[in-house]
C-alpha cells in the first residue's frame, strides 16, 4: 500500500513540468488569461492535495512498515540469545552483543525503510521521467541528457562495495567502544579502588580512536562518492543548457518545451542520486544483516528432547565416569566422577580452587553439557529431561550472586511465583535476610541497584538464597553460597534448611568445613577426580585434604577465639 501511494505521489509530480511548458509557451503567444491563471491555481491546489494524502499515506505504510519490522527483529534477536548456551556468552562480549541490538537493527531498519522509498523512486521516477521527456518533448534532447547516466551508475555500484566493508568495519569498532564503556561501567568500583582512571581513560581513547578512524574512512568515501554523482548531474544541466538552447532557436522545440524539460531532468536528478543513496543505505544494511545472521546462525549445543522423560525430579542423582572439558579445552576439568545421591540427602563437595566443583553443579544443570550416559535423575539420562523441568525442580544459588536492578521483592520472587508478600517475607527469614531487608527505608520496595551493587556481599547471597528456596525446589544447589555469611548467620541458615526442606535433596559445595560436616556424604574433589569420600567423622580420619583443612580452619578458630 505504502508504494502504492508513493508511485501516485510520483505521478502527480510528473504532471507539474508539462503544465508548466504549458503555460510557459501560453504566456509567449500572448493567450493567456485570467480565467485560465484561476483553472491553473485550482488544478495545482488540487494536485498538492492529492499529493499531500498519499504522501502522507506511503509514510505510514512504509515508514510504518519498517519501525515494526525493526521491533520485530529485535524481538527475535532478544529471543534467540536467551536461547544459546552459556558458553556463546563465553565466546561473545556484552557490548558487541548491544551494538548488534542497537546500530545494527538501526541500519537494517534504514535500509528497510528510507531505502525502500529510495529505491522505489529510482527505479518508477527515474523511468517515469525519461518515458515523459523522451515521448512529449524530444528524444534526441533526451539521450543527450542521459550521456553521464552510464558513469553515475558505474560509480554508484563501485563505491557501494567499498562502502559495504567499510561500514562493516565501523559497526565492529563500535562494537569494541560499547563492551569498552559497559565493562568500564560495570568495574567503575575496583577502578576507583585501585586509582585507575587515568589508565582507563587512555584505554578507552584507543578505542575511540579506533571507532572515530574507521568512520573517517567511510566519510572519505562518502566525501568522494556524493560530488561526483553531483557534478554528473552538473554535467547534464551544462548539456541541456547548450544543446536544449540550440533546439529551442532553430524552433525544433518550443520555448515551452524546453522549460517543461529542464524541470524534468531537475526531477531526475534526484532519483538517479537516490541510486547512490539507495546503494548506500541497503550495503550499510546488509553489512548489519551480515553481523546479525552470524548471531541466528548460532544454534545451543545444548538441546530439549522432543518429550521430556520426566514430569517431575524426585532428587536421586546418579553420576557414571563423569568427565567433562570445556569446549576451548581439551584437557579435562572432571576425570571419571561416579557417586550416587539419594533422595532427601544432604551432599557436601569440598575442594581447593579449579578442582571442578563449580563445574559440577553447572553439568546438573546442563547449563553445559556432559556426555550422554554420565548424569542421570530418578535412573534416566538428563538428555531425556526437558531444560524446563530440570531447571524448575532445582534451586541453584551461584557463586557470583547476581541481583537485577529492581526490588528487592521481585529479586526473591524471581521465579514467578506469584507469591504475597506475606510469603516472600517467610522465605526472607529462612534465608536470615528478613532483619536487613525491614531496616531499609522502604524495606521489601527498596530497589537494590544494578546487580545488588547497594547491598553487602552476605546480603546478595542471602536473597539470592530467598530467591531459590521459594521456588521449593526437589533439588538444591548451593554454590559456595555462604562464603560472606558470617559463622553463626551460616548455622542458623542451615537450621532452617533441614527444618523446613526435610526430604529434599540438597548439594552444598564449600570451602567451610563447618558447613558440611552434617552432611550424609562428603566428596572431596582434587584436580576433576574424587579423592575422598565418607561421612566428616570418617574423614577426619583419614589422611588427605579433608583432614588439613580441618586441622588448620579449627586452629584458625581457635585463635580468632583467643583474640
Amino acid at each position: 500500500m505504502g508504494i502504492l501511494a508513493l508511485i501516485v505521489v510520483n505521478s502527480a509530480q510528473l504532471v507539474m513540468p508539462k503544465m508548466t511548458g504549458q503555460l510557459t509557451d501560453m504566456i509567449a503567444e500572448g493567450t493567456f488569461t485570467r480565467a485560465e491563471l484561476g483553472r491553473f491555481c485550482l488544478f495545482l491546489v488540487g494536485l498538492a492535495v492529492v499529493i499531500a494524502v498519499f504522501r502522507y499515506l506511503w509514510r505510514i505504510n512504509i515508514m510504518g512498515a519498517a519501525r515494526k519490522m525493526e521491533y520485530t527483529l529485535r524481538n527475535m534477536f532478544f529471543e534467540h540469545l536467551q536461547s544459546l548456551s552459556t558458553e556463546f556468552f563465553n565466546r561473545n562480549k556484552t557490548g558487541d552483543l548491544m551494538a548488534h541490538a542497537t546500530n545494527d537493527i538501526h541500519a537494517i531498519r534504514m535500509a528497510f525503510g528510507p531505502g525502500i522509498v529510495s529505491a522505489v523512486d529510482a527505479v518508477f521516477l527515474t523511468t517515469a521521467t525519461i518515458y515523459m521527456m523522451a515521448r512529449t518533448i524530444s528524444l534526441k534532447l533526451t539521450l543527450v541528457a542521459l550521456l553521464p547516466l552510464p558513469f553515475m551508475v558505474g560509480v554508484g555500484v563501485g563505491f557501494g562495495r567499498l562502502i559495504h566493508r567499510r561500514f562493516r568495519r565501523v559497526q565492529e569498532a563500535f562494537g569494541l567502544l560499547t563492551d569498552r564503556a559497559q565493562e568500564n561501567f560495570s568495574g567503575i568500583r575496583v577502578i576507583k579502588g585501585f586509582a585507575r582512571e587515568k589508565r582507563e581513560e587512555e584505554r578507552f581513547r584507543e578505542v575511540n580512536e579506533l571507532n572515530v578512524e574507521r568512520n573517517m574512512a567511510l566519510v572519505r568515501v562518502h566525501a568522494l562518492f556524493h560530488p561526483l554523482i553531483g557534478y554528473c548531474a552538473s554535467l547534464a544541466m551544462v548539456i541541456i543548457l547548450g544543446y536544449g538552447g540550440s533546439l529551442v532557436l532553430n524552433g525544433a522545440i518550443t520555448l515551452g518545451d524546453f522549460v517543461a524539460f529542464y524541470s524534468y531532468l531537475g526531477m531526475l536528478i534526484w532519483p538517479v542520486m537516490a541510486i547512490s543513496w539507495v546503494i548506500n543505505m541497503i550495503q550499510r544494511g546488509k553489512a548489519s544483516m551480515d553481523r546479525l545472521d552470524a548471531i541466528f546462525t548460532q544454534r545451543s549445543e545444548i538441546v530439549d528432547p522432543p518429550e521430556s522423560a520426566l514430569d517431575k525430579l524426585q532428587g536421586r542423582i546418579e553420576l557414571r565416569s563423569l568427565t567433562f572439558a570445556y569446549p576451548s579445552s581439551t584437557e579435562p576439568v572432571l576425570k571419571g566422577i561416579s557417586a550416587e545421591i539419594l533422595p532427601g540427602q544432604v551432599v557436601g563437595i569440598l575442594g581447593r580452587t579449579g578442582s571442578g566443583k563449580t563445574t559440577l553443579l553447572n553439568l546438573l544443570l546442563r547449563l553445559y553439557d556432559a556426555e550422554r550416559g554420565m548424569i542421570f535423575f530418578d535412573g534416566v539420562d538428563i538428555h531425556d529431561i526437558s531444560l524446563e523441568v530440570l531447571r524448575t525442580n532445582i534451586g541453584y544459588v551461584p557463586q557470583d550472586s547476581f541481583l537485577f536492578s529492581t526490588t528487592v521483592r521481585e529479586n526473591i520472587d524471581f521465579a514467578a511465583t506469584g507469591s504475597s508478600l506475606e510469603r516472600v517475607m517467610e522465605y526472607a527469614k529462612l534465608a536470615e535476610v528478613y532483619h536487613n531487608i525491614v531496616e531499609f527505608p522502604d524495606q521489601f520496595d527498596t530497589i537494590v541497584g544494578e546487580r545488588g551493587v547497594t547491598l553487602s556481599g552476605g546480603q546478595k547471597q542471602r536473597i539470592a538464597l530467598a530467591r531459590a528456596l521459594i521456588k521449593e525446589p526437589q533439588i538444591l544447589l548451593l554454590d559456595d553460597s555462604f562464603s560472606a555469611v558470617d559463622t553463626e548467620t551460616e548455622e542458623a541458615i542451615l537450621q532452617n534448611l533441614r527444618r523446613v526442606f526435610p526430604g529434599k535433596t540438597v548439594l552444598i559445595v564449600s570451602h567451610r568445613i563447618s558447613t558440611i560436616k552434617n552432611a550424609h556424604q562428603i566428596l572431596v574433589l582434587e584436580e576433576g577426580m574424587v579423592t575422598q569420600r565418607g561421612t566428616h567423622e570418617e574423614l577426619v580420619a583419614q589422611p588427605g585434604l579433608y583432614q588439613e583443612l580441618y586441622h588448620k580452619q579449627l586452629l584458625e578458630e581457635q585463635i580468632e577465639s583467643v583474640s
